[in-house]
């Protein structure tokens, strides 16, 4: 049986503008001026204006679509399906470069270094070996990576050169051509299956006869969990010698590499990417200054062409052709009036949004010393300035500023918060830093415990549990005590 009934339902629906003015606030300043190129491509109408431009007022747009004593065309439409619907001519490349451009021969200028597996293959090319043992080997160096390890089970390589070699062998075989073969090659190390192996290798090259070679051979090969958990004590009871011929040993030992791989050509590229500060933050007369960078804030206006040539197809509403142009047109200048008002608007969200941080940390900009920081989250900005706090996240998110202390990333601003014993809200940052003052000044031989440093913190008013202790540890990278022992 059918039955009506009536329901209410609350939801919330962005808008295709609304969804972009998002993307374009969590732009940093290099991604908004690769956004902002591709828009003036994709939107003719759409221009930067010249510097006595920068007054003109594009907001009297809709003036432009009915002329007087014509026919206004009027359409509903997605201004989102009409943004990227051209192919302007002028983005060909032929027509983006003139004859008096220099130019560059691209092949002079990329240079390509040796790779690991090609300076092993051309080594093993040269042994003395025969036919299948010469292609298991070349197998063994395909499947090492780029620290020259060897991290893959022999028994699944044995596995793999019968499936996909028809090389049926054995693992010990596997293994004897790995160590007598692949492990003599250079650099000194290669081929290893952990650290322990790789240092052996290294350190089996170098002269035995020396006496602290030889000692550290020894712990290497016999005393490696010691070493690893810096059991100093032990190892010098277990070898019955003198702390100093220890700390030689430990010498050599740091002289090794643990990835014999690293100095070859891995053939990936890595490109340094320069950090443009989005907010420039100035310090004048005791008072803090916030701004946004030149670039991301650009003068831009509506295309006058666009607009005259709207204007002349309004002219004849009998052609088909002339309405459909006009109607593109007027989508183009639509979508390039909406990007205007998204770029404005998203200046302005920077912009308050940098001036209610520094409002909240004004000390710290003053002095640059980071023990000012106040505790802050997002939710304390979200309050000043009426934004929800995504808008604070995205805002906050990849940005610089560039202080007179330096540029500084503003994620590092945030910070949690907690009581001291004058009941006072410190900055999580604050403790952290003490923390890190305070082992710096440790007895490296004589390492604080976690124990110890939730005493010397109390003493300085900070009331911290072991666990917090050694979760800001964990975080600042520092280990623990045992690991931090030095002779």
């Amino acid at each position: 049986m059918l039955k009506q009934h009536l329901q209410l339902k609350l939801g919330q629906k962005l808008a295709p503008q609304q969804i972009q003015l998002m993307k374009l606030i969590q732009l940093h300043t290099l991604e908004f001026e690769e956004e902002l190129e591709r828009e003036l491509e994709e939107n003719p109408a759409l221009e930067i204006a010249k510097e006595e431009s920068k007054e003109d007022d594009y907001s009297s747009l809709e003036d432009t679509y009915e002329t007087e004593g014509t026919e206004s065309i009027e359409t509903d439409f997605d201004v989102d399906q009409y943004l990227y619907d051209d192919e302007p001519s002028y983005k060909t490349a032929s027509s983006n470069y003139s004859s008096d451009d220099e130019e560059f021969d691209n092949e002079s200028l990329l240079t390509e270094g040796q790779s690991l597996y090609d300076y092993l293959m051309e080594q093993i090319n040269l042994a003395n070996i025969n036919k299948e043992d010469l292609k298991i080997a070349e197998y063994l160096i395909g499947n090492l990576d780029t620290d020259g390890y060897l991290r893959r089970e022999i028994k699944s390589i044995v596995d793999d050169l019968a499936f996909s070699q028809g090389i049926y062998t054995t693992r010990e075989n596997v293994e004897d051509i790995l160590e007598n073969y692949v492990q003599k090659l250079d650099p000194p190390g290669v081929g290893a299956r952990g650290l322990q192996e790789c240092l052996l290798l290294q350190i089996e090259k170098k002269v035995s006869s020396d006496k602290a070679v030889s000692l550290a051979a020894s712990i290497l090969r016999h005393q490696f969990d010691a070493l690893t958990n810096k059991h100093y004590n032990k190892i010098i009871q277990k070898y019955d010698i003198e702390e100093e011929d220890l700390r030689d040993a430990l010498d050599e030992i740091s002289k090794l590499s643990p990835k014999v791989g690293g100095n070859f050509d891995t053939q990936t590229i890595t490109i340094n990417q320069e950090i443009i500060p989005d907010f420039v933050i100035q310090v004048k007369d005791g008072q803090v200054i916030p701004m946004l960078n030149s670039k991301n804030a650009p003068t831009l206006r509506v295309s006058e062409e666009y607009k005259d040539i709207l204007s002349t197809y309004s002219h004849d509403k009998n052609s088909a052709e002339h309405k459909q142009a006009a109607l593109f047109i007027k989508q183009k200048l639509d979508a390039a009036k909406w990007y205007i008002d998204a770029i404005n608007q998203r200046q302005n969200t920077l912009l308050q949004t940098i001036t209610a941080i520094v409002k909240f940390q004004k000390d710290y900009f003053l002095t640059g010393d980071e023990k000012s920081l106040r505790p802050m989250i997002l939710k304390d900005i979200a309050d000043i300035t009426g934004f929800d706090i995504s808008t604070i996240s995205r805002v906050v998110k990849s940005k610089y500023a560039d202080t007179p202390n330096g540029i500084i990333y503003l994620k590092d601003l945030f910070s949690d918060s907690l009581t001291n014993d004058d009941g006072e809200e410190v900055s999580t940052k604050e403790i952290k830093m003490h923390l890190q003052e305070v082992i710096s000044k440790e007895n490296k031989r004589k390492p604080l415990t976690d124990d110890a440093l939730v005493v010397i913190l109390k003493e300085q008013g900070y009331n911290i549990a072991r666990r917090t202790i050694a979760k800001y540890r964990e975080q600042l990278n520092i280990p623990v005590a045992r690991l931090r022992k030095e002779l």
